[in-house]
């Protein structure tokens, strides 16, 4: 994704410098892409969530209003996540575009702040500007924690694909955070 507007592929088996294709429909900055086995999501700073189904050779547009900063998949792939500048998350149904939660409390006005969803897909968590990590409860919507992670604006954040680990970058310092009964193996304790 770039701020040229598009989002590019690359065949890394063939080594060449020419993307094999070019998805140019978004009308400013792509800010955001993740990519699944058939799927290309992207989000951008036009406030449009767009998904290119690769097998069917379709494209879905979902228009949030508000410059988008970052987007993800839930795991079970039936959902999508996007974080705006409006300070809200808003969690989509991948099929229908239907809302199917916001989720604020978190400050997002300035700057491209990572969402992210837990390894179980129960919890939606955001990065802010206040220099907190935030997580709801994905079905209810309420604020389950407020992770004080620094003091300036937390900009990055991921989670373990199966473990409840997150990685979350502030002030050019990674931290990693884990449940407090989780022992990694090997670990006496």
């Amino acid at each position: 994704g770039s701020i040229d507007s598009t989002v590019r592929c690359w065949d890394c088996r063939s080594r060449r410098p020419d993307p094999v294709q070019v998805l140019d429909e978004a009308k400013d900055g792509v800010s955001s892409v993740k990519v699944s086995d058939h799927e290309i999501l992207s989000g951008s700073v036009d406030g449009r969530v767009r998904r290119y189904d690769l097998r069917a050779g379709q494209l879905y547009s979902d228009y949030i209003g508000s410059p988008i900063t970052s987007v993800c998949f839930s795991k079970d792939g039936q959902c999508a996540l996007a974080a705006s500048l409006d300070s809200t998350l808003r969690l989509l149904d991948k099929e229908t575009g239907e809302l199917l939660g916001e989720y604020t409390g978190h400050r997002s006005t300035a700057y491209r702040l990572d969402c992210v969803l837990s390894e179980q897909d129960t919890h939606v968590g955001s990065a802010s500007e206040d220099g907190n990590v935030y997580f709801w409860d994905l079905v209810e919507g309420s604020l389950a924690l407020s992770l004080a992670v620094g003091r300036g604006v937390v900009q990055s954040l991921a989670f373990h694909p199966t473990l409840p680990c997150l990685l979350a970058a502030t002030e050019g310092h990674v931290q990693l955070w884990r449940e407090e009964t989780f022992q990694p193996q090997g670990d006496p304790g």
